[in-house]
């Protein structure tokens, strides 16, 4: 890999103290990067550095990070940009006193001028090693003539996730897009699921819509009655653009207002009414992403996936019943809830058995009920839900949430490879598709692949950074991994949106910890075992989380005191995995593989993200049982021997 720092030359001589600055900054960014990607320096080149991986992909990975970083570091800053170039080429090379040398070193060095400003260009030997693996357009620039190269060369672009394909759309923030929930102006107020879903249903579809980025539903509910302006709503969601708008349902007939708000100067920069019929409701729904795709400038994803444009008629009544499933399971994961969401899709499948939405919808409920309040065995769900999702693709291919469905079946199913491949797919289709994300790095930190799960989860959270579940769960990622200076920002985003429970305390005990503080660490696990007792495992888990850390902290005896008084906890969704890392801390291995075995015997599936991942624990991972129980667990001999 060669990068290059953009008027670097005409830039030292207009101002050579600011320009060295600026190169030393740069690397002082680059550096920690490659090093979290497995790469290292060989050299710099004057305005650039010369770098070495073992792996095609997390080159190519580590390039796209240090431009986002780069990124980020010029929108915060309020100084003069930094710009890069990246060129990457995979082959061999020769070793000299830590240099390297050959053709492959040579034509790197001529990739990395094709790239644009603030962008990436592969050879065709990195793309062929990378496609499918990283959910990014890449684009075939025409083969080039390049110097000292004898036979032109084929280069691939890589289209940033934060660029617009064109460019008269400036990139970042602009490229961010808010949908606020409809109102309901129907005359029965019992329609209020329909204002919901048709919300739910635009931000998917205009998700679709090439190199934009959309907030989840669950960040946007949140200001739904809200008094708040757009400006401000546009500010606290780091977005430059919202949709907002209004529907009416009656007597078989709908009208849709919408209208799109530049967040900067509250300018409406495109307004429609549509009066259609029910059925035509997919119709309004292309219309309006369209119409959003011209005012930002952005193109309809390419032909070969699914767009928002030629949607047939809907059967009205499958539809309704949809929407109504749709409501209840985003509600809620609660039992009533996820039965009447089954209930509502079940009779949506039944009046339009070609309904590929209401499938995936139903795979997911099944899929969930069976996780949380299982009354059949974990086969039989497993096979039901992944019928539903199979029906699903097949009535529609390109359905993002049919391969999601799938693809987090696979996984609780112990299928990591199709369970990977379903999520590449999912996210190539809809790449704002939050849940998708988040599943999938859960199933990377299992594999203890860090940088992608690290990756992934970010994607996740910038895109729902209203969601409790994400903000928990990248809270823990970042802790496992003792990246404390990161965490503040997401464990104050913690508490906002969830003060009273036990998750926060937790967290904050942890990090306290991490920086020294035992006290303070013991002082805030405390508070998180006198969080309310109807929250699900609040009390029992900060309970095993306190055993933790007096066996982490030599108070052994006291640890082993602890569990023995923890009552059992069926509310909770892996009650051994706790018992098996506080033995893990306790150093007593046997029961903590007799608790992990157990755990994977009777059905409960195999959480792994702390085993795989926490420093703590690294002598349970040199145990060769650990070797066998990855083996049991049938995560790809790939990642069996990685210990991150």
């Amino acid at each position: 890999m060669f990068t290059d720092m953009v008027g670097y030359t005409a830039a030292t001589q207009s101002d050579e103290t600011g320009a060295l600055r600026r190169r030393a900054e740069q690397e002082t960014l680059l550096l920690p990067v490659v090093g979290e990607h497995g790469g290292r320096k060989v050299k710099s080149t004057g305005d650039g550095v010369l770098l070495e991986f073992g792996s095609a992909l997390k080159a190519t990975q580590c390039a796209i990070e240090i431009q986002r970083r780069v990124r980020e570091r010029n929108a915060r800053s309020g100084q003069t940009p930094i710009e890069m170039r990246i060129g990457i080429h995979l082959g061999d090379v020769e070793v000299q006193d830590g240099d390297i040398f050959g053709d492959a070193v040579n034509l790197a060095a001529r990739v990395e001028p094709l790239a644009e400003p603030g962008g990436v260009c592969l050879s065709e030997e990195v793309f062929s090693q990378v496609r499918n693996k990283i959910p990014v357009t890449m684009e075939k620039l025409p083969a080039q003539d390049l110097k000292g190269v004898r036979f032109p060369v084929t280069v691939y672009r890589v289209r940033m996730p934060w660029t617009a394909p064109d460019g008269p759309a400036s990139p970042g923030d602009s490229q961010r897009l808010a949908v606020l929930p409809f109102a309901n102006f129907s005359p029965d107020p019992h329609d209020e699921y329909f204002a919901d879903g048709l919300t739910d249903e635009l931000i998917t579809v205009l998700a679709q819509l090439q190199s934009v980025r959309v907030v989840a539903r669950t960040s946007v509910f949140q200001y739904k009655g809200t008094t708040k302006t757009v400006a401000q709503i546009g500010s606290e969601l780091d977005v430059a653009s919202v949709l907002e708008g209004s529907v009416r349902k009656s007597d078989g007939r709908i009208r849709v207002t919408a209208q799109l708000i530049d967040v900067r100067t509250q300018d409406h920069t495109w307004a429609e009414s549509y009066d259609r019929n029910l059925s035509d409701v997919l119709e309004v729904q292309s219309d309006v992403a369209k119409e959003v795709a011209k005012a930002l400038k952005v193109r309809i994803r390419s032909p070969d996936a699914r767009g928002p444009e030629g949607n047939r008629p809907v059967q009205s009544e499958s539809y309704l019943a949809y929407l109504r499933g749709r409501a209840l399971f985003l509600e809620s994961f609660s039992e009533p809830n996820l039965k009447e969401a089954q209930w509502q899709f079940e009779r949506a499948v039944s009046l339009d058995p070609s309904n590929a939405r209401a499938y995936a919808g139903l795979s997911e409920a099944t899929h969930l009920l069976g996780l949380f309040y299982g009354r059949r065995s974990k086969s039989e769900n497993l096979r039901a839900a992944r019928q539903f999702a199979e029906r699903a693709i097949e009535l529609d291919p390109g359905l993002a949430e049919g391969h999601s469905a799938l693809g987090l079946v696979l996984y609780d199913d112990l299928e990591w490879d199709g369970a990977e491949q379903e999520a590449l797919v999912a996210l190539g289709l809809n790449p704002s598709y939050s849940t998708a994300r988040l599943w999938y790095s859960l199933l990377l930190q299992e594999e203890g692949r860090v940088d992608d799960a690290l990756s992934q989860m970010r994607e996740a959270y910038a895109l729902d950074p209203q969601s409790r579940q994400i903000c928990g769960l990248y809270t823990f990622l970042l802790l496992v991994l003792e990246r404390t200076a990161e965490v503040e920002p997401v464990l104050e985003k913690l508490r906002s949106l969830d003060p009273t429970g036990h998750e926060y305390h937790m967290f904050r005990g942890w990090t306290l910890y991490l920086r020294g503080d035992v006290d303070g660490a013991f002082r805030e696990i405390a508070l998180g075992e006198s969080c309310p007792a109807d929250r699900p495992g609040g009390r029992v888990g900060a309970s095993y989380e306190r055993a933790q850390l007096y066996a982490l902290t030599g108070q052994k005896d006291r640890a082993r005191a602890l569990i023995a008084e923890i009552p059992p906890a069926p509310e909770l969704a892996h009650p051994l995995m706790d018992r098996a890392i506080t033995y893990g801390y306790l150093g007593d291995l046997d029961e903590c593989f007799r608790l992990l075995n157990e755990q994977y015997d009777i059905g409960h599936g195999m959480p792994l993200q702390r085993v795989r991942l926490d420093p703590s624990l690294k002598a349970l991972r040199a145990d060769s049982r650990f070797a066998a129980l990855l083996k049991l667990t049938k995560i790809p001999e790939a990642y069996r021997g990685t210990d991150p």
